[in-house]
């Protein structure tokens, strides 16, 4: 329908995209959403396609759809306050949560919603109080939501938050991008950038990099309608520090992004003194500068945390100051007491019970590296038992940075030892799981290190082409 209404052209897929969204393959609704595509300026005509101007905004609802849709609820009568009610939930809702935050009482709840559902206007599945409500089409939920004033509207989100936030803990612990949503669109910024936050770290702990960025950018974006205090600092540097982890995964750790935001987490942390938070942003700043290469820099942040690891007596921290300056030691050449803080870390972690509660433990590299720096005082038996050490624990984790790292580190053993097949195996298995998960490092370090593979074995060409893939 869509390209009969442009008379051929293709509208960029994001466009179209957005129209099906919204209309749910309806006629009427697609002919109405396009036209209101074609006549805006959202678009240019390039002779045989269209392409954006700008930025693609949230489509309205054409007026003459939008009187269509209301006139079918104001008919209805009280029907209206329940579809508006549960158009602010979502375009699907359950009777549990409408029946608590909304002030019918049972009966009239179910006979409203009985109505709606003859109407054509939702669909039901389940029986209440387990029934589920989905609106029949988006735009019938956007007419809905859009009719309400702003301050009511603001009044259900918060309520609804509040509701979410007492009564439902699994929707906390799970969803806590939902509440991150309605708190925001209450004005509740203070607590939306707490949930935004939230959201953030569990995105980033399932390794969804690109979800956690967009959450805790969210976020951020809230911080203009914050009163400058503490408080908001403490905020903004947890904001900051975990955006650092999600864009450290996402775009490599030396990536502009990354320094940015941990630099900007580590300015907050010391106006506020919180040295609880000023640990990991300084460990994310030394992965940033130590893969950049400033060696210099990143000696003196290991320095740095080891300094605050013993002052805190804190084990876990113990262990990542040991990792960074046995990774950084290794690195300009002091093998053996860069072998030792290695082993210090590992065992460590081994002494510790927190280790079955790491989602990334530094251990993975400590192992790793310790792998390395064997290899260089002359133990390849014992650099091969360490990698293997790695790669175990990292599958024991189901952490896929830490699985990538392990196998990359193996693969690089196997190459110090020159064994091309098996440098190549680790290799291709690391590059393909950093494919599947976003993680763009270790594909491209994975892609050299299989490039070297190819070409060691007589492949010449492509492992050259492989490399410069890398």
């Amino acid at each position: 329908m869509v390209p009969r209404m442009t008379g051929g052209k293709p509208l960029p897929a994001e466009v179209v995209q957005q129209i099906v969204a919204k209309t749910d393959g309806v006629p009427l609704f697609v002919e109405e959403l396009t036209k209101v595509v074609l006549e805006s300026d959202w678009l240019r005509d390039c002779t045989d396609h269209y392409e954006l101007t700008g930025s693609l905004p949230a489509f309205a609802i054409p007026t003459t759809l939008h009187d269509s849709l209301m006139a079918r609820l104001d008919r209805l009568a009280t029907i209206k306050t329940v579809a508006q009610l549960g158009a602010t939930i979502g375009r699907q809702f359950t009777y549990e949560l409408l029946q608590v935050v909304s002030s019918f009482d049972e009966a009239m709840l179910q006979r409203e919603l009985g109505r709606l559902v003859e109407a054509e206007l939702l669909y039901q599945r389940g029986v209440p109080p387990q029934a589920t409500y989905t609106f029949k089409h988006a735009l019938i939920q956007d007419a809905a939501y859009q009719s309400l004033l702003k301050s009511t509207r603001q009044q259900y989100h918060q309520r609804i938050a509040q509701v979410l936030e007492a009564q439902f803990a699994d929707t906390v612990t799970t969803q806590p991008e939902l509440l991150a949503q309605h708190y925001t669109q209450a004005g509740c910024h203070e607590q939306a950038m707490s949930y935004w936050q939230r959201a953030g770290r569990r995105a980033y702990e399932r390794s969804a990099h690109s979800e956690a960025i967009s959450h805790l950018t969210k976020g951020l974006e809230l911080l203009q309608a914050v009163p400058d205090s503490s408080a908001r600092a403490q905020q903004e540097a947890l904001l900051q520090a975990t955006l650092g982890a999600a864009y450290t995964a996402a775009k490599g750790y030396a990536a502009p992004d990354v320094e940015r935001a941990y630099t900007r987490a580590q300015t907050l942390c010391q106006q506020t003194g919180d040295t609880r938070q000023l640990f990991p942003v300084l460990v994310g700043l030394w992965n940033c500068y130590f893969v950049r290469g400033d060696l210099r820099m990143a000696r003196e942040l290991g320095e740095q945390l080891l300094t605050l690891a013993e002052h805190a007596n804190d084990p876990v921290w113990r262990l990542r100051a040991h990792a960074a300056l046995g990774e950084i030691l290794l690195h300009v050449g002091q093998l053996h007491p860069a072998h030792a803080h290695l082993e210090q870390g590992i065992a460590l972690y081994a002494s510790q019970q927190h280790r079955s509660h790491a989602v990334q433990t530094p251990t993975v590299p400590c192992l790793a590296y310790a792998a390395w720096a064997l290899w260089l005082l002359g133990y390849p038996d014992q650099a091969l038992q360490r990698s293997a050490e790695a790669r175990t624990l990292a599958e024991e984790l189901s952490h896929p940075l830490s699985v990538a790292i392990a196998r990359h580190f193996t693969a690089t053993v196997h190459q110090f030892r020159r064994e091309a097949q098996a440098t190549q195996e680790w290799a291709a298995a690391a590059t393909m799981l950093s494919r599947e998960q976003g993680l763009p490092f270790w594909d491209g370090s994975g892609s050299i290190m299989w490039g070297w593979a190819l070409a060691a074995q007589g492949w010449i060409e492509e492992g050259i082409a492989q490399i410069r893939q890398g």
